[in-house]
């Protein structure tokens, strides 16, 4: 059985802001560009407090929050620090793989500290993190990857979670559906009107149920409710594409797509910041009434240098969609791929700077 800790830096990008200086500590701090297209990077959990999250448009955030500390982000800064990060994790175990620059996660089954439980590997890496960069992080352990994620989030921030292998059914059969992931706004309805709001009530409905309901996720819903996840962790996984989508309660014709487009591009946008690695392909999906699936792409010589630039690709690439005016379609996404060192992108314009 395996041993695996999720490692989640707590507000990561405001927490560095409040660490190199002073005067920011117990400030509602908000990492991101002032502007009408701007969207938070990250929150401190004083600036948490009136609501302001991740990903949300800046307006609003300044908004909810008047007397925020706006503060640009400094993505070279926060991938030294989450360098630094990584190599407290390498004490621990050579398999590490990394979801963005501020999570993370590690096999523990056997550590090369000589440490005698996962859990007192996790409480180690939190104290080191504290004490060798005056920073918190939240931490799970668990059997398997699905899990450790839940439980990371459990008691943050600056919290450890631990799901021993008897406890997985009293810890996972009372949550929500929509703490599984890919269970979104439009799958969750979808499960409500099965009747299933919880994950026990999901684990009542046969595997043939759901497939036929979900198709191939269904599969994943399955074993998800049982707490199953086969997943390796996989050290230095690259990535390879980002992507971030939307389904339609009803079906809309292609020119009144662009608020949706808008919205998913600042969204997307947020996402690629915590990327260490730099997209140079935009890509515009749809998918029409009939489910017929649409693409279009676009790699130019420089990578999007700001969320503005990003929306204009995919709005352009949507003029490259040629099934008529009357066409109406389901589902639009907007995605990132064709990732790169930056070092390798040259002295073009940087997607994070």
């Amino acid at each position: 059985m395996r041993k695996v800790v999720h490692v989640d830096m707590d507000a990561f990008y405001a927490s560095v802001e409040q660490r190199d200086n002073s005067d920011l500590r117990g400030k509602p701090v908000i990492v991101a560009w002032k502007g009408n297209r701007s969207v938070v990077c990250a929150a401190s959990y004083e600036a948490r407090t009136f609501g302001v999250r991740s990903a949300m448009p800046a307006k609003r955030a300044e908004r909810l929050c008047p007397d925020a500390i706006f503060i640009a982000p400094n993505f070279t800064r926060y991938r030294a620090v989450s360098g630094d990060v990584r190599e407290i994790f390498k004490r621990h175990t050579d398999l590490i793989e990394p979801l963005s620059l501020d999570e993370a996660y590690l096999d523990v089954t056997t550590n090369k500290t000589g440490l005698s439980t996962a859990t007192l590997v996790a409480r180690t890496i939190r104290e080191q993190i504290r004490k060798e960069l005056n920073l918190t992080a939240s931490a799970g352990v668990a059997p398997n990857k699905f899990l450790a994620k839940l439980a990371s989030d459990w008691k943050k921030p600056d919290g450890l979670f631990v799901i021993q292998p008897n406890e997985v059914d009293a810890f996972l059969l009372p949550l929500a559906v929509g703490k599984l992931p890919g269970v979104g706004k439009v799958n969750e309805e979808r499960l409500a009107k099965l009747g299933v709001k919880t994950v026990g009530e999901l684990r009542s409905l046969e595997r043939s149920k759901l497939e036929q309901e979900f198709g191939r996720y269904g599969v994943r819903l399955y074993e998800l409710a049982r707490g199953m996840d086969e997943n390796p962790v996989v050290p230095d996984r690259p990535t390879k594409s980002i992507s971030v989508e939307d389904t339609f309660q009803e079906d809309v014709l292609l020119a009144d797509t662009e608020p949706m487009i808008r919205r998913l591009a600042e969204k997307l946008w947020s996402a690629s910041r915590k990327e260490a690695r730099i997209p140079r392909t935009v890509v515009l999906k749809l998918k029409t009434r009939e489910f017929k699936i649409l693409t279009r792409s676009h790699t130019a010589s420089a990578p999007p240098s700001s969320c503005d630039e990003l929306t204009e690709i995919a709005l352009k690439l949507r003029e490259r969609v040629t099934l008529g005016p009357q066409q109406r379609y389901r589902l639009v996404g907007v995605g990132l791929s064709n990732f790169q060192e930056a070092e390798s992108i040259g002295p073009q314009p940087a997607l994070f700077e």
